[in-house]
């Protein structure tokens, strides 16, 4: 549930979401991000991410709270279902991305928000990934993203909301148009 305070609407700090719009407009080289992560092989399928901190905006900076994501297979897949799967992360990511640009989109356009649920669905066919079909593909064949958005506005201007953050989704844009991946071993075995 949503709470209006003087330049917040919907958790979103307004002002800040404006004013750094305009720094990047004015400043470009502000734009420019890396984000990080660092993954440790526990045991068997189960490894933790942990996120190390990331430059952005000139300046590097570390997160608030440490964070540490198990990610493993169930068991029906030779795991022990530590966390979610690999697959699953990545459906999350989606729906988080998604979820967070509805967020800001609605508090920048004076909606405010009173839920948001967002529901993704991938299908995987596991010859691809398990070498035993070739020309099935390893990953997702498809992925399905369903919201049930209400807020203070019609329909349509809530669908709008879901458009415009699917329109600057990074991960959805990663999902959809690929991005270059390079993959290095690093030989001193550290």
């Amino acid at each position: 549930m949503s709470i209006r305070q003087e330049n917040h609407l919907n958790g979103v700090d307004t002002a800040t979401l404006f004013a750094t719009i305009g720094a990047v407009r004015d400043q470009p080289e502000l734009a420019e991000f890396r984000f990080r992560t660092v993954h440790d092989w526990v045991s068997g399928t189960h490894s933790e991410g942990r996120f190390p901190g990331f430059y952005g905006a000139g300046q590097e900076h570390t997160h608030v709270h440490p964070t540490v994501v198990r990610a493993d297979h169930p068991a029906v897949l030779v795991g022990n279902d530590n966390g979610p799967t690999p697959a699953e992360l990545l459906l999350n990511a989606l729906g988080a991305c998604l979820t967070a640009g509805i967020g800001n989109v609605a508090a920048a356009r004076g909606i405010e928000l009173k839920d948001v649920r967002c529901r993704v669905e991938g299908d995987i066919d596991l010859r691809g990934l398990l070498g035993i079909d070739d020309t099935v593909r390893n990953g997702f064949g498809s992925i399905r993203v369903v919201f049930s958005v209400d807020g203070d506005a019609d329909a349509e201007r809530l669908a709008r909301l879901v458009g415009q953050s699917v329109a600057r989704s990074a991960v959805f844009d990663v999902l959809t148009h690929g991005t270059a991946v390079t993959v290095e071993v690093d030989g001193s075995g550290q």
